[in-house]
């Protein structure tokens, strides 16, 4: 690197860090994102400069839904093995927050004050990251409808992630993957073999490492209304052995003879207790071993295998994988409890069809009667179409009404959602509107019985409005303080 460079990237890293600094002395919103912006308008290359720099390389991962979740789980098992990771924890998953993790954790030389990298990615921005971050592992959760105003369709954003994995080799002969690591033939592609839109990926990766849930006691058993991947890419209609949720399960074509890949990394023999967490037997290539993660929903199993997944192609051993998911907590905002005057209220954000109908199957799986605040706002980050509220299984709610004491409407949608409920069924004299979210909590908290938690379902930026109205009223700390 010449001087010039030198200069200039040590000035995008000083600059970055001022701009972080600045944001948290005026508690001002924009400390994820403003530095890298600020870094990379000074030298457009430093993520690219300072991500070639870590030793260790660097760990992708994206999806619709729980790459904050995986990628917290990841992060614990690779401090387990005595890494220091550089992080995107405060979920900036765009490039600008990718960059600011990078800028504000390096030396003003250019040396990253870590071993590697851990990047939770949005699905549109995976291409663009990836591209500059060059990942040794990238990780594939998932792909739901989700902010169909700005992802549009999954064959939209499958063929994204098949071109930037996977280009043309005419495109670059000597390149045959954009994010090609310095080992010349591409990242392994960790795939979830129970979402049959990713399998093309993973058939087209020359390393992959599939995992999956086999246990299918904890599924649905049945295809949900708001199910997405139903057809081949033959185009014929997939049949469904077992399913897990939405269209994630052992899937096959009796067309083409398609069908699910057999997992490396899964996990068999689940066990639910409750909101208090899971245990299941988690196989890897080196033995099988038991798994107990704090977190509840068949989701979270599923999230915790990709973790497992990654760190098995990172070769880390099975002692450090388990003992680093143990030790797993809850993300801010998912299934976050936070404990007011002696009642807990539990945070669970939702935010598309398929992850919120989850959220509920696992809300009605425990025990007692609830009261359930549900925010929903349609600024840009929410996604602005919330015609999805009409793919929500809210007539499970309405079929154990005898349990739900009442729901609380809120957001600057919340008119549209007490719409939804009573055509789902709910009893009107259980529902109620307070646009504001900070007022819904309040209602709920004089509503909900004494016995059980407040359950508070936002939407993304209801999620961050919440929390800036708990930390007014000190219940909670900033983010980076969780």
């Amino acid at each position: 690197m010449s001087n010039l460079s030198a200069a200039r990237l040590a000035a995008a890293i000083g600059a970055a860090r001022l701009a972080k600094g600045a944001s948290r002395l005026l508690r001002r919103g924009g400390g994820s994102t403003m530095p890298g912006l600020v870094a990379r308008r000074i030298a457009p290359d430093s993520l690219q400069t300072l991500a070639a720099r870590l030793p260790r390389g660097a760990v992708a991962v994206a999806g619709t839904n729980g790459k904050t979740t995986t990628s917290r789980m990841l992060a614990g098992i690779l401090r387990q093995a005595g890494l220091k990771v550089l992080h995107n924890r405060e979920g900036a998953n765009l490039l600008s927050g990718v960059t600011t993790t990078v800028a504000t954790n390096s030396a003003l030389s250019g040396r990253p004050h870590g071993d590697i990298g851990l990047f939770e990615l949005d699905e549109a921005s995976l291409p663009a990251v990836a591209e500059q971050v060059r990942p040794r592992v990238v990780v594939l959760l998932n792909l739901f409808r989700d902010q169909l105003d700005r992802y549009g369709e999954l064959d939209h954003l499958t063929a994204l992630w098949q071109g930037s994995l996977f280009p043309p080799p005419s495109e670059s002969p000597a390149r045959p993957s954009r994010v090609a690591n310095g080992q010349g033939d591409g990242p392994t592609i960790v795939v979830n073999a129970d979402d049959p839109g990713l399998a093309t990926l993973g058939e087209n990766a020359s390393h992959v490492l599939w995992y999956g849930i086999e246990d299918t006691a904890g599924g649905t058993g049945v295809l949900s209304h708001a199910a997405d991947a139903l057809i081949c890419t033959c185009g014929a209609p997939l049949v469904y052995d077992a399913v897990h949720y939405a269209h994630l399960g052992h899937w096959r074509c009796p067309s083409c003879g398609r069908r699910r890949p057999q997992p490396t990394v899964f996990a068999a023999d689940m066990h639910f207790d409750g909101l208090s967490g899971t245990r299941f037997q988690l196989h890897l290539p080196g033995g099988v071993v038991p798994v107990a993660i704090p977190l509840p929903g068949l989701y979270n199993v599923g999230n915790a295998v990709a973790a497992a997944g990654a760190a098995t192609a990172l070769g880390l051993p099975p002692a450090t994988i388990v003992a680093g998911l143990a030790k797993t907590t809850a993300a801010f905002g998912r299934l976050e409890r936070i404990s007011v005057g002696g009642r807990d209220l539990v945070l669970w954000l939702v935010k598309n069809p398929a992850g919120f109908n989850e959220a509920l199957r696992t809300l009605l799986a425990q025990a007692g009667r609830k009261t359930l605040v549900i925010a929903v706002n349609d600024r840009i980050a929410d996604g602005q179409d919330v015609s999805w509220l009409w793919d929500v299984d809210f007539e499970a709610l309405a079929d154990e009404a005898a349990r739900i004491d009442h729901i609380v409407c809120a957001g600057t949608r919340a008119h549209d959602l007490a719409v939804r409920l009573k055509y789902a069924g709910l009893p009107q004299g259980r529902q109620s509107v307070r646009v504001d979210p900070l007022a819904a909590v309040q209602r709920g908290r004089e509503l909900a019985s004494a016995e059980s938690p407040l359950f508070i379902f936002p939407t993304y930026t209801a999620m961050l409005d919440l929390r800036a109205g708990f930390r007014k009223l000190g219940w909670v700390g900033q983010n980076w303080e969780d």
